[in-house]
C-alpha cells in the first residue's frame, strides 16, 4: 500500500511527525508532500496567479510553496504521477478540526482534493485545551491511537467522493475512552467573540475568538464527542447540494 501524506501547519510541523510514524506502521511505502510553509485556514484554495515551486526534501520527500490542495495536485499530478497513492492522509493538525471547522480547514480540503481524485482520504487532527501552547501542543493521543482508528478504514467501503474526518481529544492516550461516530456539529456564532486590541504603533487590530458549541441530545456531535474524551470519527461527503430542496426550488420556476 502506498500512502501519501501531506498537512496543512508545514513541512516541518510536528503533527507531520506524528503523522510518519503512524505511516509507518501501516506500510513501508510512505511519499511526504506538503506545504512549505503553514497554510492553516487556507480552506479548499489553490494558487492560480503565482508560480508553485517544489523543493526536494529527499527520497519520497517534498515540500510544495503553496496550499495543501496545492501540495495534493502536485503529488498526484507531478511529483508521483506514476506512483498514484493508495490512500491520502492529512494531518495530525495542530487543534480541532470539528464542526463548521471543516468548511475552512487546509487538513480536511486536502483530504477532500484526495477524495476528489478517487483516492481513500482521511483527515487527522488533535484537539488541545489551552491556547498559545505553539509547537508544544501533546500529539500523546493521536500518537497512540492513530494506528488503531485507520486500520478498520483502510478496506472500509467508502462511497464515492467521501472522505472521514478524524478528532483526538485534549486527553492523555490512557485516558482516552474510545471511538465514537459522530455527525458534523455546529457551533453557536450568535456568542462568537472579536477581541479588539491596539498594536504598538496605535492602529486598531482585531482577532477572532473561538465560539461557543450548541449541545445536542446524546451528544450525537463531533464538538462533544471529544469534550466527552472520545476519538470523533465523522463521514464527510463533497456533494453539498441540499437534496431536500430541489424540488421546491424547482416549483418556483415551473
Amino acid at each position: 500500500m502506498r500512502i501519501l501524506l501531506t498537512n496543512d501547519d508545514g513541512y516541518h510541523a510536528p503533527g507531520l511527525k506524528v503523522l510518519e510514524a503512524i505511516a509507518a506502521t501501516l506500510s513501508d511505502d510512505v511519499w511526504v508532500v506538503a506545504p512549505a510553509e503553514e497554510q492553516s485556514g487556507a480552506g479548499h484554495s489553490l494558487t492560480l496567479t503565482r508560480p508553485i515551486r517544489v523543493r526536494q526534501h529527499g527520497e519520497k520527500r517534498f515540500a510544495v510553496a503553496g496550499t495543501p490542495t496545492d501540495a495534493v495536485m502536485m503529488a498526484l499530478a507531478k511529483i508521483m504521477p506514476d506512483h498514484k497513492p493508495d490512500l491520502i492522509l492529512s494531518g495530525v493538525n495542530r487543534g480541532a478540526n470539528l464542526a463548521e471547522d471543516v468548511t475552512y480547514s487546509g487538513t480536511v480540503s486536502a483530504a477532500m482534493e484526495g477524495a476528489l481524485a478517487g483516492v481513500r482520504s482521511i483527515a487527522l487532527s488533535q484537539v488541545y485545551e489551552k491556547r498559545g501552547m505553539g509547537d508544544a501542543v501533546p500529539f500523546d493521543s493521536a500518537a497512540a491511537w492513530g494506528e488503531r482508528v485507520l486500520r478498520p478504514l483502510l478496506d472500509a467501503p467508502l462511497a464515492p467522493r467521501t472522505l472521514v474526518n478524524i478528532n483526538f481529544p485534549a486527553v492523555s492516550a490512557a485516558a482516552v475512552k474510545g471511538v465514537r461516530i459522530a455527525q458534523q456539529g455546529l457551533r453557536d456564532y450568535g456568542r462568537l467573540q472579536i477581541v479588539t486590541n491596539r498594536d504598538p504603533r496605535g492602529y486598531e487590530y482585531h482577532w477572532f475568538a473561538l465560539a461557543g458549541t450548541v449541545e445536542t441530545p446524546a451528544h450525537a456531535t463531533d464538538l462533544e464527542a471529544v469534550a466527552d474524551g472520545y476519538i470523533a470519527v465523522t463521514p464527510l461527503h463533497l456533494d453539498l447540494t441540499h437534496h431536500a430542496s430541489l424540488a421546491m426550488l424547482g416549483g418556483l420556476y415551473a
